[in-house]
């Protein structure tokens, strides 16, 4: 047997047997529609992962928007609260000092009241006094000159009557 018929050559033969039975049969095919099937499947994987990328990157944007909408929303609140509170500490301080007014003036118009009804009580115990004074001096002097002074009347009033 030549040299060449050994153990390599049908070593070489059964692999060469071997690649031409698997091309015959289709199986390069296969294996190509396995990694187009495969390729397919990685794009859409990759197109879905992007979408979802631009999904997730829109509820971000969203979420900012509406994360400084509340937050201008509650400064406004705040504002608001702040405005309210100053306007009722304003209004109390005016109901106070109006208050404080009204309560004066009738603590004023009592001391007034007061004052005007001591001073009737003065003059008309002054004048029960005066009247008094006034009939007892009368009383004497009627006693001592009675006659005289009612002379000097009747003469003063026919006087004033002439």
């Amino acid at each position: 047997m030549p040299d060449w018929l050994d153990n390599s050559f049908f070593a070489m033969l059964g692999l060469v047997i071997f690649v031409v039975l698997i091309i015959a049969i289709g199986v390069p095919g296969i294996i190509a529609k396995m990694l187009d099937g495969k390729i397919k499947q990685i794009e859409d994987d990759i197109s879905e992962a992007k979408r979802l990328r631009e999904e997730a990157a829109a509820l971000l944007v969203e979420y900012e928007q509406k994360r400084a909408a509340a937050e201008q929303e509650a400064e406004g609140i705040v504002t608001a609260a702040k405005a309210e509170a100053e306007r009722l500490t304003a209004e109390a301080q005016a109901s106070l000092a109006d208050l404080v007014t009204r309560r004066t003036k009738n603590v004023e118009d009592k001391i007034a009241q007061a004052e005007a009804q001591a001073i009737a009580e003065v003059r008309a115990r002054s004048a029960d006094i005066a009247i008094e004074a006034a009939r007892t001096v009368l009383s004497d002097e009627m006693n001592k000159k009675g006659g005289k002074v009612i002379d000097a009347a009747i003469a003063d009033v026919a006087g004033r009557l002439n």
